[in-house]
């Protein structure tokens, strides 16, 4: 299957994109902080963005955790990340987490990789529901569940907590397989 749409494609995660990754990550730490403070705490350097590459793309080759980069047609750089994990081969379910670089937000490009997304996790994976766990004032990536036809089911309570924060009750919206 085909992980392109208009000037964009998603990628999977491979160690050549270490530098790349690391500069991804230093550039939007603000973003990243709150809610992805482990992939940013291992991407700070080069060395540790490589360790992470490493391992991660092993994850990918086992079927463990599926790691994409975003990236532009035009520019090659690392524009966003996108997580398929938490993965239950028995219930046949998976989680999407997303960030895009600053300079990318609120163009729909996340709404497109995700839909697309989606359809690799249901055709190539055969999953049959897919999660997003968002809090309720990042409305952005609410926007992008919402436009890649996830469906609020309900509120987890203290379901994260980020650095140096108490527990947040977050949002879950779902979308299930109706391809097979």
């Amino acid at each position: 299957m085909d992980l392109n749409f208009d000037s964009y494609y998603l990628e999977p995660i491979q160690e050549k994109h270490a530098w790349g990754l690391c500069d991804f990550v230093t550039s939007n730490s603000d973003r990243l902080k709150r809610y992805f403070p482990l992939t940013l705490a291992a991407n700070v350097t080069p060395e540790l963005a490589a360790i992470f590459t490493n391992k991660k793309a092993k994850e990918f080759l086992n079927n463990q955790e599926y790691l994409f980069i975003l990236r532009s047609n035009l520019e090659k750089n690392i524009i966003g990340i996108i997580y398929l994990k938490e993965l239950n081969w028995q219930t046949k379910q998976g989680e999407l987490a997303y960030c895009i670089g600053y300079n990318y937000e609120g163009q729909g490009i996340t709404s497109k990789a995700i839909t697309l997304l989606t359809k690799w996790a249901f055709i190539q994976k055969a999953l049959q529901r897919l999660q997003i766990i968002v809090h309720k004032t990042n409305t952005a990536s609410i926007k992008v569940a919402i436009k890649s036809n996830f469906t609020w089911q309900k509120t987890l309570p203290k379901e994260h907590t980020p650095p140096n924060e108490d527990s947040l009750d977050m949002e879950l919206y779902e979308h299930y397989n109706s391809i097979n």
